[in-house]
């Protein structure tokens, strides 16, 4: 396994990182344990959750991820050879103050985390999203608070578009509170538009450190959806299909036959294609099983040739 600095900070983390969004969702338990397992016997360091994970699936309450990664923790006793990031916004409470970035949402809610994840801190903090109802002052504040009380180490973001990420960098510049050290923004190969021309310039001035999510086109890059075929039936379906158009099937054609010239995937490639950007820490994943886990898990320190990123590059520019 690979590692890359955290951003600007001296924090190391593996270049691929675990999302844990399927735990009890798309898994069930003895497969969430297997997938944990086998990322941490390759090497890797670096576990992304979120306290509303999976809340929206029948059954769930939400906090199952971090239930399993805390009860994970217990058994193998290596909460500190890990990089532990997770998040706060989304619905977890009945009532006003049960969503949202508010001092009284964030304050109860790592409380929550810390319990299920069975920890005393969390590496990376991050705000799920924006919440246009609370001044961003008052969530920097909250957080800056929590990185005094040790709870917390470092604070992110994730789908926060350029004007926000500006504005809440600005804002805890100018207060001398710690600032946002990374981001997680929806970036891949067909899916680039909104972090390039939105968000990357703001990365790029102050340096954060870029942990994409869905870097595989929620399967698309993978060979998943075929061209002409029915697609599989699959619980992310409705947000692939938008995907499945004549452009995007070129581009995967064209990644097939270099990936086949590479002897690697098509997955590999396209994560290679993220890893050879700049400013990527890291490229967040998922698995069901570790049979699935396995081919990401290649990706690990892939570079691409000049000729290979130009290639994709224009194959996959955003259409103006």
């Amino acid at each position: 396994m690979n590692f890359r600095y955290l951003g600007r900070t001296g924090l190391q983390v593996s270049d691929i990182c675990l999302g844990t969004m399927q735990f009890l969702w798309t898994t069930d338990e003895a497969n969430s344990f297997a997938v944990l397992d086998a990322f941490f016997d390759a090497g890797g360091t670096f576990i992304d959750t979120a306290d509303v994970y999976s809340r929206w699936a029948e059954g769930l309450q939400g906090g199952e991820a971090e239930t399993i990664i805390g009860q994970w923790f217990a058994r193998r006793r290596n909460r500190a050879e890990v990089v532990l990031a997770t998040k706060v916004r989304g619905r977890m409470w009945a009532g006003p103050n049960g969503e949202g970035l508010s001092r009284a949402h964030i304050l109860r809610a790592v409380e929550d985390s810390l319990r299920r994840l069975q920890t005393d801190y969390i590496d990376l903090y991050q705000t799920h999203a924006p919440d246009p109802n609370t001044p961003i002052d008052e969530t920097l504040r909250a957080l800056d608070d929590l990185v005094h009380q040790g709870k917390v180490r470092y604070i992110g973001c994730s789908n926060y578009n350029g004007y926000q990420l500006m504005e809440a960098t600005l804002t805890a510049r100018h207060a001398g509170r710690h600032e946002f050290v990374s981001l997680q923004p929806h970036y891949s190969l067909v899916e680039r538009d909104n972090y390039e021309t939105n968000t990357l310039p703001v990365v790029r001035q102050f340096g954060l450190g870029v942990i994409p999510y869905s870097p595989l086109g929620r399967g698309f890059l993978t060979g998943k959806y075929r061209r002409g075929q029915p697609p599989p039936d699959s619980q992310r379906l409705n947000s692939v299909r938008r995907l499945l158009t004549d452009r995007n099937f070129d581009l995967l054609d064209k990644l097939e036959a270099m990936a086949k010239a590479r002897g690697l995937t098509s997955g590999q490639m396209a994560l290679g294609w993220l890893l050879t950007k700049p400013h990527i820490s890291a490229v967040i994943i998922g698995a069901n099983t570790p049979a699935q886990l396995a081919d990401s898990l290649g990706a690990s320190g892939l570079t691409l040739s000049a000729e290979e990123m130009q290639a994709l590059d224009t194959l996959s520019a955003p259409e103006k």
